[in-house]
């Protein structure tokens, strides 16, 4: 990746933060905007950062998400309007946005961070697993307008990660539980889904697109 720039939103933390210093590594040089700079809430918000930045961008992670648990009776159009925009709008116009540079340039790299509640299902998520599946045609359907451009475009499906997010929303007895019903027994730690990331953006990877890649431990497969 020496001498790429890369994008990556939600790097404070867990996945994108692990994601930013494996590209750093990899000789990229990494965007990670806070939400003062680039609040995914707010499409003008987008459009200004995105403008401001001088060089083209070669690799765009859209990593940030919100996952609020809801069932059919507790989600009203507030939390359903959030999540769709900031885990499926603002990817989707921040893709729209570097792409005129990635197809002038013939080059470009775009992850979409997915999640295994778009491919197996689990009650509370309606709004997320609804976000993460559309994401995922997003992907597909992107990987076909852009190949033509040199630009691939790929999905990550995390399943349970050891972030903040998971204790948020899952209890320490609950956690030991979800362990036990992994294949692998444990969580999967940030940096093992920011390698898949590392892979699918470098130059290791020159085929592969419109794919949705889960990573979970073998948790689908029970």
């Amino acid at each position: 990746m020496k001498g790429r720039v890369a994008l990556i939103t939600g790097a404070s933390r867990g996945i994108g933060a692990a994601t930013a210093e494996l590209f750093k590594k990899a000789g990229a040089r990494v965007l990670t905007p806070s939400r003062s700079e680039l609040d995914l809430s707010d499409n003008s918000s987008i459009e200004r950062y995105i403008s401001s930045v001088e060089d083209s961008i070669d690799i765009l992670v859209n990593n940030a998400g919100i996952n609020f648990l809801a069932g059919l009776e507790e989600l009203d159009q507030e939390v359903l309007g959030q999540t769709l925009q900031v885990n499926l709008v603002a990817p989707l116009i921040l893709t729209q946005l570097v792409a005129k540079k990635m197809k002038a340039n013939r080059y470009g790299r775009v992850v979409n961070i997915s999640s295994i509640w778009s491919v197996v299902a689990k009650e509370r998520r309606l709004a997320y697993a609804a976000s993460k599946s559309a994401m995922n045609g997003v992907t597909r359907t992107l990987a076909i307008e852009l190949g033509e451009h040199g630009i691939l475009v790929n999905a990550i499906a995390p399943g349970y990660v050891n972030t903040e997010l998971t204790s948020q929303n899952n209890s320490p007895e609950q956690i030991q539980l979800i362990s036990n019903s992994i294949p692998l027994h444990r969580l999967a730690e940030p940096a093992e889904i920011a390698e898949m990331a590392v892979f699918l953006c470098s130059e290791k990877n020159s085929y592969m697109t419109g794919q949705v890649l889960v990573v979970d431990g073998g948790y689908v497969c029970r």
